[in-house]
């Protein structure tokens, strides 16, 4: 196994040009874990802990850029209230040591419909900088970065830079199902997004389906029939969770059956819009 560790971003997507099979590795939270398990057996891993503009955040012209590999630790310390849905779902990840080493730039490499940072994202209309030498930069919305299981729309030459989002505008909130209440990995997730400046609401769903997606039949219902100046009609919510349970398209495992998970989603979406209303309003009230 090829071992290559570039020192600029230049050299990193000269060695991914040169050798696309290579796996690029930050903290190694997951990779290293395929590798010991002998899951994968890459021919070569791409070092990326050397080059120093992957691990900076800016905020300029209203939108915050995290490099690929910002760590979860980072996001909740320096992040919290410009992306308070992501930092929310950063302090679910693992272990303080995982948290320590592992980023949302992994997160999206691996593309796992279980990543933890992939509901807010979605939910906040996150986009997603990749690059490669010969083809440069392309920013994929998060709605169409993930493709299958562990699949996304980076190209073998690619690597993933940063992602951008907007500071939040209104209240978000991300809630997770496991089977303990901590390093482990989501039975289901779930995150809501409140924009009160478009009149719009924002959803993501984690490990109810192939791919992290939006319940987009559930916001658009949110956009025709939520009075934004008034209480959360308990029937509006009741079919919001419908709508959001119907999104999801789970499988059985050994985590949970697809009919726990679409009953855990409906519950999820009740209880993170609820949380987010309480939010809204109070801030309305001060």
């Amino acid at each position: 196994m090829d071992f290559l560790r570039p020192t600029t971003w230049e050299e990193a997507l000269a060695a991914k040009a040169d050798q696309p099979e290579a796996v690029p590795i930050q903290g190694g939270t997951d990779v290293m874990v395929e590798i010991n398990f002998d899951v994968r057996r890459p021919v070569a891993l791409l070092d990326l802990g050397n080059v120093a503009e992957l691990r900076t955040w800016t905020l300029a012209d209203g939108v915050c850029r995290v490099g690929a590999a910002v760590p979860y630790t980072r996001i909740i310390d320096e992040l919290g209230e410009a992306l308070p849905g992501l930092a929310q779902a950063s302090r679910t990840v693992g272990s303080p040591q995982i948290r320590n080493r592992g980023s949302v730039g992994g997160n999206l490499g691996a593309a796992s419909p279980a990543g933890d940072s992939h509901p807010p994202l979605l939910a906040a209309g996150a986009v997603v900088e990749v690059a490669s030498r010969d083809g440069g930069v392309r920013m994929i919305p998060a709605g169409e970065f993930y493709l299958g299981v562990k699949r996304s729309a980076l190209r073998p030459d690619e690597l993933i830079r940063a992602f951008h989002l907007r500071p939040a505008t209104g209240p978000q909130y991300f809630s997770k199902v496991g089977t303990r209440n901590a390093m482990v990995i989501a039975v289901c997730s779930f995150a809501v997004a409140l924009h009160p400046g478009e009149r719009r609401v924002g959803t993501g769903l984690g490990s109810a389906a192939p791919t992290p997606r939006r319940a987009v039949e559930a916001e658009e219902f949110l956009g025709r029939e939520l009075d934004w100046d008034s209480r959360l009609d308990p029937a509006l919510l009741g079919r919001f969770g419908e709508l959001c349970a119907a999104a999801a398209a789970p499988i059985d495992d050994v985590r949970g059956t697809a009919a726990y998970r679409r009953h855990a989603i409906a519950v999820l979406a009740r209880r993170t819009l609820t949380w987010a209303w309480n939010d809204h309003r109070g801030r309305r009230a001060a």
